[in-house]
């Protein structure tokens, strides 16, 4: 084993391959100050396409789902396109609610030209104003006072002229028409005096029953004439409100008359005006001097509410299409509402009280949702797609819409809907959606799919350095000189995993953009530089660096146990990551892995206790298989194994480690020690090849931290797949350190690979017949199976002759 670290540093990675650096020199300019912002979105070619067909394409059910991750600027490049598309477009009309005089309960909806109704709701207002005064000056002149009085006294001689020539004619027949508190009544008299009850009862009998009926013939005479009298009242109301309407014509005409001059060209308007004008003019006095007590109410107009014009939808400062962006889509503020007021303890509305949503502000236009947020409201992903389907809007509380609710309301004549509808969301929403709500490919038929990164080519940097200034400018911070943007560059690979690409997170770039700018600021530079970008990324990862010192410094004082010098059979530093608040960070972690005489199993204690997921749980059950395969294809598998992450208490997900478990597992069957100086990480196949896995940056920092804290002594650390090659965007204190010979980072291929880095004996490749060359480690590995299988045959054969004994001796 003398030669294992000449083997191991064989597979070491020259530090040039540890960071893709940007040279500075190779960017053309001083500082973002000198580069234009970059025209459109930035390697989102793809989505822009299906985006700008999406709204296109008037046919319906093409509404658009845009897919892609937070902070990769989905929601700027979406509006952006929407409103160089909206400005071609004409502008929809203004939406209003009027009162239907025939149907109260059931608003009326008027389309008008943009900007011309909020002009009609003005000018109806004004008329509301003026329509009191108006109302009691033409109701209170001479002329229409005088016609009343003349009326009435007309009617009041009729009645007393009727009565008057009743009263004489049954005078005639000895009797007399008397006007009593109880009413009118017929009393016999005697030259024209009118007898008393004890003259009326010394008559004689023939003449009292005479008397009698003829009091009861004009007693019925008289009920004739009284029948007539409502008659003649009514022909008397009929009259004055005629008055009324005579008089009141030439005011509201007055008032009425610049309204119809302004609206002459919209016969809807000119209708409406009619219905008022004919409702005034029946019901004119109604609003005659209500009293004093109802000058509040005066004030705000809901004595003429009726007339009243409720503007919806006003479109008089849109120009082109409208483009809404709705940030708390609920029912209410998507499809619109009924509101209520409480009066006298009772929750009253009225056709003003209707509110529009934002499909009514969109209708003509563009909608905007982020799909997560609607989904949260009750209601609201069915409303929208009621609407979608059926291309117009009625506005229903949801307890009407689910038939709880006996209340009566309201019920707004329905809004036609054109609409194109932009749903902004990540794509496993999409792939749900479209799996498990039937309506949604119907509806939503184009999806935008936003890259997560571009390509890093020399082009590209140069893009990517203007997409830099573009964020620069619209934070307002100060320029960034070029060496700056070369390392944001750099940070840009960093973010995307892979030093052969650029992230397009924009959110996470502005981030560190602004905190490099408020460095320079206080240092009272004028251009930020790399240092303040060093500064910025340093003072990040300190602000969310609590948890990862915790678990540093648990690591140095021993409670928890990870060893960074010697050697252990059966023994690991494998490597994970820990995701918190946004923030990444790896850190080691002990893998033991022990070896007995069994069937063939190898046990997950992870997966056992329930801290193990499925594909950690996938991980083992393929390092199984590859084990059985390689060593026992013409022997049973004798071996029963345990493996385990120790001191670990949390969830275990993710099959990186499967590598790191493999290795160990092979190092308790050979009894080959593996040096604790180095950590591992990858995933495995069934082949033994070794494949890529995520956050290898942040792992191979965990671990150099770790051996940074206890003393680097050149011996320390980390075997990688060889595929994460790519990957690799190290800080540049790690790149330093492997480039002064204090710490190594390790390519590997295949399991055979990473043992003789991590063991240095080699690993040995089987001859034609399939036998491992003698002190290697795969030998050592198949004699170690081999003996397990002898062991178990021996013992089974030991213990398989008692029982036959014990057979016959039962038979």
């Amino acid at each position: 084993m003398a030669d294992g670290p000449a083997r191991a540093a064989d597979r070491s990675l020259d530090p040039a391959r540890l960071r893709a650096c940007c040279a500075p020199e190779k960017l053309p300019f001083a500082t973002t100050a000198e580069l234009a912002d970059v025209p459109g979105g930035l390697g989102q070619e793809r989505a822009e396409e299906a985006l700008r067909f999406g709204l296109a394409m008037k046919h319906p059910g093409y509404h658009v789902f845009v897919l892609g991750g937070p902070g990769t600027g989905r929601h700027a490049t979406t509006l952006r396109l929407l409103r160089e598309v909206a400005a071609a477009r004409d502008t929809p009309p203004d939406l209003c609610y009027l009162h239907d005089f025939d149907k109260p309960q059931c608003p009326r909806l008027l389309a008008l030209p943009a900007g011309r109704g909020g002009a009609l709701r003005a000018e109806v207002q004004t008329f509301i104003r003026e329509l009191r005064p108006a109302i009691e000056a033409a109701l209170d002149s001479e002329t229409h006072s005088k016609r009343v009085e003349a009326l009435q006294e007309a009617h009041e001689n009729r009645e007393e002229s009727a009565l008057r020539e009743l009263g004489q004619a049954c005078a005639a027949d000895g009797l007399v028409l008397l006007r009593t508190p109880q009413g009118f009544v017929f009393a016999p008299s005697r030259n024209g005096q009118t007898l008393s009850p004890e003259e009326f009862d010394a008559l004689p009998e023939d003449d009292r029953k005479a008397c009698e009926a003829l009091v009861d013939t004009w007693s019925d005479r008289l009920g004739d004439l009284l029948m007539q009298l409502p008659d003649w009242r009514k022909t008397l109301h009929e009259a004055i409100a005629q008055a009324e309407r005579d008089a009141l014509a030439p005011t509201v005409t007055h008032l009425m008359r610049g309204l119809r001059e302004h609206f002459a060209d919209l016969p809807a308007v000119g209708e409406f005006l009619d219905a008022i004008c004919a409702d005034l003019l029946d019901s004119g006095t109604v609003w005659r001097g209500a009293g004093e007590e109802g000058e509040e109410e005066e004030e705000d107009g809901s004595r003429f509410q009726r007339y009243q014009v409720n503007l919806l939808v006003d479109h008089s400062g849109t120009e082109g299409a409208p483009v809404v962006m709705e940030d708390n889509p609920a029912v209410g503020n998507l499809i619109g509402r009924i509101e209520h007021v409480v009066q006298m303890g009772m929750a009253v509305t009225n056709f003003t009280l209707v509110r529009a949503g934002a499909l009514h502000r969109a209708s003509g236009g563009y909608l905007v949702l982020d799909v997560e947020r609607l989904l949260v409201h009750p209601f609201a992903w069915e409303g929208l797609k009621r609407v979608l389907r059926s291309g117009e809007i009625r506005i229903e509380p949801p307890t009407e819409a689910q038939g709880w609710s006996a209340t009566l309301t309201l019920d707004p004549a329905p809004v036609p809907c054109d609409v194109k509808v932009v749903l902004v969301g990540e794509r496993e929403m999409f792939y749900l959606l479209n799996e498990h709500d039937p309506d949604f490919p119907e509806l939503f038929k184009v999806a935008a799919d936003f890259d997560d990164d571009l390509p890093r080519t020399a082009e590209n940097e140069l893009h990517f350095a203007g997409l830099l200034a573009k964020l620069a400018r619209q934070s307002a911070l100060q320029p960034f000189d070029r060496v700056a943007v070369a390392r944001l560059i750099e940070h840009g690979s960093r973010l995307a995993e892979d030093g052969g690409r650029l992230s397009l997170h924009t959110r996470q770039l502005a981030d560190v953009m602004r905190e490099a700018d408020l460095l320079a600021r206080n240092a009272g530079q004028p251009v930020v530089g790399r240092t303040h970008i060093d500064r910025a990324v340093a003072a990040r990862a300190r602000r969310f660096g609590r948890y990862a010192e915790q678990v540093r410094e648990s690591m140095l004082d021993g409670t928890t146990l990870i060893a960074t010098a010697g050697e252990q059979a059966g023994q690991i530093n494998g490597l994970v990551v820990v995701e918190l608040g946004g923030e990444r960070f790896g850190h080691p972690m002990r893998i033991t892995a022990t070896v007995r005489l069994g069937e063939g199993d190898v046990v997950d204690i992870e997966r056992e206790t329930e801290l193990g997921g499925a594909i950690h749980s996938k991980g083992v059950l393929i390092l199984s298989a590859f084990l059985a395969s390689r060593y026992a294809r013409h022997q049973p598998l004798s071996l029963s194994a345990s493996l385990v992450f120790e001191q670990s208490y949390t969830p275990v997900e993710g099959d990186s480690a499967s590598l790191a478990e493999l290795c160990a597992l092979l190092s308790a069957l050979a009894d080959v020690p593996i040096r604790q100086s180095l950590a591992i990480t990858g995933s495995i196949n069934q082949f033994g090849g070794v494949q890529a896995i995520g956050g290898v940056n942040e792992k191979i920092e965990g671990f150099f931290d770790l051996c940074a804290a206890r003393g680097l002594t050149g011996e320390q650390g980390v075997v990688i797949p060889t595929a994460c090659i790519r990957h690799l965007m190290l800080r540049d204190d790690v790149v330093e350190a492997v480039a002064a010979g204090r710490f190594a980072v390790h390519a590997v291929a295949t399991v055979d690979e990473a043992m003789e880095v991590l063991t240095g004996m080699p690993a040995g490749v089987a001859d034609a017949k399939g036998i491992m060359p003698r002190d290697t480690l795969n030998h050592r590995v198949a004699g170690a199976l081999a003996d397990m299988t002898a062991a178990r045959h021996a013992w089974s054969e030991g213990h398989e002759r008692p029982r036959r004994r014990v057979r016959r001796q039962e038979h």
